[in-house]
């Protein structure tokens, strides 16, 4: 999407391919930034460039320059169009594939090279023949990565990968065909050192094999998260109608896609059908269910001259609707583009170890280099100066340092997943150690998100239960939203209830009809006063006291008298105060965000346990995510709790988003953490479970590159050599598994 105006410089999205690590992403935008007139930022988790330029720069030159860097660019399709998913299903399932074949061809070579008794009379070259498959096909990628590097000098994880896996295979080949590995009954003489044998006999396929196999394991588990980058869109993108039914000046209805309206057009909304795009009543009445897109679960009541939003549900009656915004102008296409820009605004997460790897890579091969040339030098001779230097190589293959994240998110995310939480991927964990304020949307958040019946207050003399029985009766042959909340309370009740007769529903103000003989009425204040009836003095004092908490008040009056007021509101969870609490003790100061207004959203936090201060009411969905800027911009370091399509946006801005399961799908895949639960207690889980994957991965990392730091040294003395340095190296790994293992103890607060 290219965006032009006069003397404004011209934006354009690129869609980036070839990426592997961080660094990736650092030299192409370093690149794109040199051209005259150009502003760009590359994001590594999403795998996107946005770019701005001006002046002669063309869309062509800036994808030409990405590919003179090594890489690929595109300006990428729209989210919704057919197909968009099947580059990444595609390089996912290759990924998927190369791994399959080297873990099942990389265990028996590390086990005969491991296991003497499995060393029979040709062992050395079944694993010949095992090996070449792991190190060729399933190591393409790192091999054609590194040499992409090369060719523009640099040096990253791959280049480390591939030169070690190389080297050890190119030996091993050495070895078989020109040294004495080849003989028959040839085993593996374990010797400490390299000055006690000129290595002719030794063959490290094993080191190749299994370093190609382990790293593949990370990148396909890292891959597998970043696929779902543009899914929060895709969701968004979904809610909206794919077809829906014209009404031309003759009254003919005719079913089109939704892709044809125009503005002006009228078209017809059933009760149960998605209203098609943003438009203004012109015919009919209804309650209009907009809670997938804002997230708030108060139905609106909507009639002649009312604007109603494209994805919202008609809840009742039949509705003619005049577009007045199609396409990207309608408030879902909006919402879209602001998840989209909160997702490209938030910086690409530097993962830690390829930090480290950018000093760590070319000190390794300049110490392999400096080893090879020292050995030359005091006249060791070329097989124990080229052992020694491969020894260095393999000790510093980064197997640990690759499997120290997806080990850790593996076993944290399996664990959360038992808990009710989800981890979208490693790079969402280190805003969990730094976040100090949590908001919250209330409506299916802190609250259920359902309309409930909460209270009955009947007037004097009068049975609860009789209440119940007729005015439930009597709502449950309505299809409002508040209706069912009246009719699901009575029947939790009753268990049954009988059949009204004469039903009519009396737009905006409620419904009426016989029940069991009984002439009902079910509605507002004012339905009472068409009637000639009102409430008395102690029902009236109960109704203001409601709709003063925020809730909504509905009268009930049979045989010309009126008898009740029934209480409806978005109920509290019965576990969002403890949850409130458990925030509270992890140093996190909790925040009401709702669309609701002041009262009801004060209500809601003195309920919790949230203070006055600290409630921000009556906001605009699109609104949510300035908030969250404007507390980032206080310094504070923001997590955001949501359910709501209105949330995404917010979601995404936010330095740590966590998503309830029970939710809309683009709130959920805008978000970094699921709760699956639904349960908000589920949030302070989360936070604790990321903080403690994070502090394992780290030690995972620190370890694994503290170990190759002190066993560096000993291989490049001739301390250690491959067959040993390849030890060291799954060693290593065993360890940096076993810590990760240590995260299945984790348990959620009681």
């Amino acid at each position: 999407m290219t965006t032009t105006a006069t003397g404004a410089p011209s934006e354009v999205e690129l869609a980036i391919g070839g990426m592997t690590c961080a660094s990736c992403a650092a030299r192409i935008e370093k690149k794109l930034n040199r051209m005259d007139g150009v502003t760009a930022t590359v994001n590594y988790a999403t795998e996107k460039a946005k770019v701005s330029f001006a002046g002669d720069v063309s869309v062509q030159d800036l994808i030409a320059t990405v590919e003179k860097t090594g890489y690929t660019a595109q300006e990428p399709s729209p989210p919704d169009e057919p197909g968009d998913d099947e580059p990444v299903d595609d390089e996912l399932r290759t990924l998927r594939q190369r791994l399959t074949t080297a873990a099942l061809l990389a265990v028996p070579v590390v086990a005969m090279a491991m296991i003497p008794a499995l060393q029979f009379e040709y062992w050395q070259w079944l694993s010949l023949t095992l090996a070449a498959p792991v190190v060729t096909y399933a190591g393409w990628p790192f091999h054609k990565a590194a040499f992409t590097n090369a060719r523009h000098g640099a040096a990253t994880m791959d280049t480390l990968i591939s030169v070690g896996t190389l080297a050890a295979f190119g030996w091993s080949l050495w070895a078989l065909f020109f040294g004495t590995a080849g003989e028959p009954g040839m085993t593996h003489p374990f010797e400490l050192t390299i000055a006690r044998g000129d290595g002719a006999g030794n063959i490290y396929l094993e080191a190749a094999a299994g370093v190609t196999a382990f790293i593949l394991a990370g990148r396909y588990f890292e891959a597998r998260s970043k696929r779902k980058a543009g899914a929060a869109l895709r969701a968004l993108l979904e809610l909206g109608a794919k077809d829906v039914t014209l009404l031309g000046v003759d009254g003919r209805e005719q079913t089109v896609p939704v892709g044809q309206l125009k503005v002006g057009d009228r078209f017809l909304v059933r009760p149960g059908e998605k209203i098609a795009t943003d438009g203004t009543v012109v015919e009919g009445s209804s309650a209009v269910d907009a809670s997938m897109l804002t997230g708030e679960s108060m139905p609106v009541e909507v009639s002649q001259g009312d604007a109603v939003t494209g994805a919202t549900v008609n809840a009742g009656g039949r509705l003619v609707v005049e577009a007045t915004r199609v396409g990207a102008d309608t408030q879902l296409s909006r919402m879209a583009k602001l998840v989209e820009d909160a997702q490209n605004g938030k910086a690409a997460a530097q993962r830690l170890a390829d930090r480290i790897s950018a000093v760590f890579v070319p000190i390794v091969i300049a110490l392999a280099l400096g080893t090879l040339g020292f050995w030359l030098g005091n006249g060791a001779g070329l097989t124990a100066a080229f052992t020694a230097a491969v020894a260095v190589l393999i000790i510093a293959c980064p197997c640990a340092l690759g499997l120290a994240t997806p080990t850790a998110l593996l076993v944290g995310t399996g664990r959360g997943a038992q808990l009710g939480i989800l981890i979208k991927g490693p790079e969402v964990l280190e805003s969990t150690r730094k976040v100090d304020t949590i908001v919250l949307d209330k409506t299916g958040t802190v609250t259920t998100g359902r309309m409930t019946l909460l209270a009955v207050h009947t007037a004097d003399g009068t049975d609860e239960a009789e209440v119940l029985r007729l005015a439930g009766a009597l709502e449950h042959a309505s299809e409002h939203p508040i209706a069912r909340a009246v009719a699901d309370g009575a029947l939790a009740k009753l268990g049954s209830l009988p059949t009204p007769e004469d039903f009519a529903n009396v737009p905006g103000l409620g419904v009426q009809g016989i029940v069991d003989g009984h002439a009902v009425l079910v509605g507002r204040e004012r339905l009472l006063a068409e009637w000639a009836m009102e409430l008395p003095g102690t029902l009236a004092l109960v109704k203001a006291e409601a709709e003063a908490s925020g809730r909504t008040a509905i009268a009930v009056a049979w045989d010309g008298e009126a008898r009740a007021v029934l209480e409806v509101a978005d109920a509290v969870k019965e576990t969002s105060a403890e949850a409130i609490t458990r925030l509270r003790a992890l140093g996190l100061t909790p925040i009401l965000l709702t669309g609701d207004n002041e009262a009801v959203a004060q209500s809601v936090a003195r309920e919790v346990g949230i203070a006055p201060e600290d409630v921000i009411a009556e906001v605009l969905p699109q609104d949510k995510v300035d908030v969250v800027k404007r507390l980032q911009g206080e310094g504070r370091s923001v997590a955001m709790v949501g359910d709501g399509v209105n949330d995404a946006a917010a979601l995404a801005q936010a330095d740590l988003g966590l998503a309830m399961g029970t939710g809309t799908d683009a709130a959920i895949e805008a978000g970094d953490l699921t709760l699956v639960r639904g349960d908000l207690r589920a949030a302070a889980d989360a936070i604790r479970l990321a903080r403690r994957t994070l502090g394992t991965i780290r030690s995972n990392l620190f370890w694994a590159f503290a170990y190759n730091v002190a066993a560096l040294p000993l291989a490049a003395a001739g301390l250690l050599n491959p067959m040993l340095a390849g030890a060291a190296m799954a060693f290593s790994s065993v360890f940096v598994v076993g810590n990760s293992l240590r995260l299945r103890s984790f348990k959620a607060a009681n």
